[in-house]
């Protein structure tokens, strides 16, 4: 039995008092008031309510590690990375790992898988797997149903899946970028309760007005807390917080605990960033998680203050999993399997002969997932398509990592690199290497460095390299999370040394074969326009 006293945050009922806390075999038994002299606050622990653990580069149990030293309890957890290269199995993997540490992962059956049928992904999940998942007491939701024109064209296979959560009573998480009007409204009523992908306030209150329920995401790449916070005060009660994908570098620094500053110091009302943050993803998803009733799990944070919500201890089931900067929970050994059966490149592998004085350009956008189309002119050498470092306009490629076919090229903008190359196996959504580069010597070596090492991202300029290896499915690290972390840090160092000035430039580099975010992408088969759904040329 232990006793915890502080100041006790109770966000249903708007107040704060004197507290004493008693925690007995993980369960809170009692609370009662009382005076002392105890400053500190106690809440609910933070959660995120969508993210790809994935994206962190750390498998579950090293993310817990961090994690909870920024209040963090549990997440809703989507396990669609690692199910695009290893399907069901890569699912199980995930839960399993998760279950070695005492943060509280709830995951997701993955309902895109692959997101679309114009890429090449490691395995499919159709509604039979879905039903499989779904069926398991593991599996809190569907996962965001990223095909939304399934939706909306009355997709066979989409319906299923809907259909197997309504059945076994789990909510539909929505993606659906942009989507407005009669549109949204077929989407919705389809059953699908939330989305995380609105870029902006209209959007966003568009689809709160029709009874979904939204989530601001700060991750990386994807950065929408400006456009949607000032929603938060009127609709806090179906609004919640999420990252998405996170770096492991940027998850050292903060996690959901810093969207709560963040809009705190914009003046808003503790108790509604509060209902977001922390009790809002409990009732939503019916999650195994305490929120500081009589009879919960002892699932609570103490914080310094709740302005700056400096975390100064976190419990889970009752057990102190982080105190003052410091982590206990611990690193537990781990399994690395892996789905990468691709020959190195050559630099003709990477070579487009000219056939016209025109080319569709990616303009990527900084903070965001969408991209513009735009056009520029062709900069040749031996009639061969090449970078035009000059104005920013640098070849990229995806290549196929299940089989060895030919890579997919095209143009990308805004990326900035004055020398060298970056290359990338975390691409959404199906994995394959992305790269991008100032010549084709440099693309190819950064290539084939992600293949000699069974995945990873690198920085390459010449002689000198940077490498991390992601030797789990080619995504997520075999290292400790501090490990991870800080060699994620040298490789972003060194990439904005090549020029980039992107804050995130493996994140943002990971979205540009994701089809399903307008407009322009690149998946292994070809460069895609979101907005029209097909492929396009990329000379004109």
């Amino acid at each position: 039995m232990k006793k915890i006293l502080g100041q006790l945050v109770d966000i249903p009922n708007r107040r704060i008092f004197a507290a004493e806390i008693t925690v007995e075999n993980g369960i809170i038994s009692s609370i009662i008031e009382k005076n002392h002299s105890v400053q500190n606050y106690i809440l609910p622990g933070f959660i995120d309510a969508h993210i790809h653990i994935e994206s962190s580069m750390l498998v579950p149990s090293e993310f817990a590690r961090i994690a909870v030293l920024h209040g963090t309890v549990a997440t809703i957890s989507d396990p669609h990375e690692i199910a695009n290269v290893l399907g069901k199995d890569g699912v199980y993997y995930m839960i399993e790992n998760g279950k070695k540490v005492p943060l509280k992962f709830h995951f997701g059956a993955p309902s895109c898988v692959p997101a679309t049928n114009f890429e090449t992904a490691g395995a499919v999940i159709d509604s039979e797997g879905i039903k499989e998942l779904l069926a398991s007491k593991d599996i809190y939701y569907l996962s965001e149903m990223m095909n939304y024109p399934g939706v909306l064209f009355d997709d066979e296979e989409v319906l299923k899946k809907i259909k197997w959560a309504k059945y076994f009573e789990k909510p539909v998480d929505g993606h659906a970028p942009g989507l407005r009007g009669d549109d949204a409204k077929k989407y919705i009523a389809a059953g699908i309760s939330t989305d995380h992908e609105c870029f902006t306030f209209e959007e966003a209150e568009e689809k709160l007005a029709l009874g979904m329920k939204i989530l601001i995401r700060e991750g990386s790449a994807a950065k929408n807390f400006e456009a949607l916070i000032d929603l938060l005060p009127e609709h806090y009660e179906n609004m919640m917080f999420c990252s998405d994908d996170k770096h492991p570098d940027d998850l050292i620094l903060g996690h959901i605990n810093q969207l709560c500053a963040r809009a705190t110091a914009k003046g808003m009302d503790v108790f509604k960033v509060l209902q977001a943050a922390c009790i809002n993803p409990v009732n939503h998803y019916n999650m195994d998680v305490g929120l500081l009733n009589i009879g919960d799990a002892a699932d609570f944070i103490i914080v310094e203050d709740l302005s700056n919500f400096k975390v100064l201890k976190t419990f889970i089931d009752g057990e102190l999993v982080s105190e003052n900067g410091k982590s206990f929970v611990k690193s537990v050994p781990f399994e690395t399997p892996n789905n990468f059966n691709v020959s190195p490149k050559s630099e003709d592998d990477f070579k487009v002969k000219a056939t016209g004085n025109k080319i569709r350009v990616i303009e990527a956008l900084e903070g965001q997932l969408i991209t513009n189309e735009v056009h520029a002119s062709t900069i040749l050498e031996e009639n061969n398509l090449v970078s035009d470092v000059e104005n920013d306009i640098l070849k990229m490629a995806v290549v196929n990592r299940y089989s060895d076919e030919k890579p997919a090229v095209a143009f990308i903008k805004n990326f900035g690199l004055k020398k060298g190359a970056i290359a990338s196996s975390v691409a959404h959504d199906c994995h394959n290497i992305v790269v991008v580069g100032t010549s084709d010597e440099e693309i190819c070596n950064a290539v084939n460095l992600i293949i000699k090492n069974k995945g990873g991202v690198c920085a390459v300029n010449g002689n000198e390299q940077k490498n991390l290896s992601l030797s789990v499915a080619g995504i997520m690290s075999n290292q400790d999370a501090w490990k991870t972390g800080k060699a994620y840090q040298e490789i972003d160092a060194m990439t904005k040394s090549l020029g980039s000035e992107l804050k995130a430039p493996f994140m943002t580099l990971s979205f540009m074969a994701l089809l399903v975010i307008p407009d322009l992408k690149l998946s292994d088969k070809g460069l895609f326009s979101g907005s029209k759904f097909e492929f396009v040329d990329l000379q004109l």
